[in-house]
């Protein structure tokens, strides 16, 4: 698929959200990034498209639910077009002991990081079917996509990871017919969050092969080629810097 003049809905926009959305801007996309509280930096990276002279929206939706999604799309239809790109990133990540894990904490972690994915695809496929095809990438993990779990404390959120991971395959089986493909992207060390010490810093770096932090250009530019091409689908390609294999 050619990027230019092609409209790329981006959900959770924060960090690297953010960044990708300018990359796509970039090869002349018009972008829509969401965010449901990172609202001072989906406006941010919005304003900065637009200096890139093309379109770009900052909308705020909840995207586990559907009417919110609903809203969504049908807005960007309105001022943009039909939309040909979807990214699944809304994400939350947390870690809580076994024994204190509640329901709460599981719906959560399902509806934000699994369902959201869905509905949004459910959502935009119309859309994209109209268009003669279109693409998505849901966004996974590195530890979901090895395979077994390796830290304890991260339950729901690795089930709904690893549920990504499946809602991608199928995915991709089910919309293949209408040239709309399907894959994930599984990142790894990408950027350090803000608040991490320095020895934690070092004990990621020394875990990681490639013995560094990767930078939100690397996860661009993978998206860009999932993007583009036109025979890869149902894959989950892990951006990890060799943690899978150490």
């Amino acid at each position: 698929m050619n990027i230019e003049n092609k409209v790329a809905v981006i959900t959770g926009t924060k960090r690297i959200g953010s960044a990708i959305g300018k990359v796509l801007a970039g090869k002349g996309a018009d972008v829509v990034l969401t965010y449901n509280r990172s609202k001072e930096q989906a406006e941010d990276a919005a304003r900065e498209i637009r200096q890139k002279r093309r379109k770009a929206m900052a909308l705020q939706a909840d995207v586990s639910r559907p009417a919110d999604i609903q809203v969504l799309v049908d807005h960007v239809n309105q001022e943009l077009g039909r939309i040909h790109i979807l990214i699944n990133m809304a994400s939350i990540y947390g870690s809580k002991p076994f024994d204190e894990i509640t329901e709460e904490d599981w719906d959560a972690n399902m509806s934000i990081n699994l369902k959201s994915a869905f509905l949004c695809a459910k959502a935009v496929v119309p859309g994209m079917k109209a268009e003669g095809g279109g693409r998505i990438i849901n966004f996974t993990d590195w530890i979901a996509a090895s395979g077994r779990p390796r830290y304890k404390g991260y339950l729901p959120y690795y089930v709904s990871k690893v549920g990504v991971i499946g809602l991608t395959e199928i995915l991709a089986l089910e919309l293949a017919s209408l040239n709309i493909l399907v894959n994930a992207i599984a990142p790894g060390p990408i950027l350090a969050p803000p608040d991490l010490s320095s020895e934690e810093d070092l004990e990621v770096r020394k875990a990681t092969p490639l013995g560094r932090w990767g930078g939100e250009n690397e996860i661009a530019k993978v998206v860009l080629n999932l993007i583009e091409t036109d025979f890869i689908t149902g894959e989950c390609i892990r951006v990890d810097g060799g943690r899978h294999v150490s």
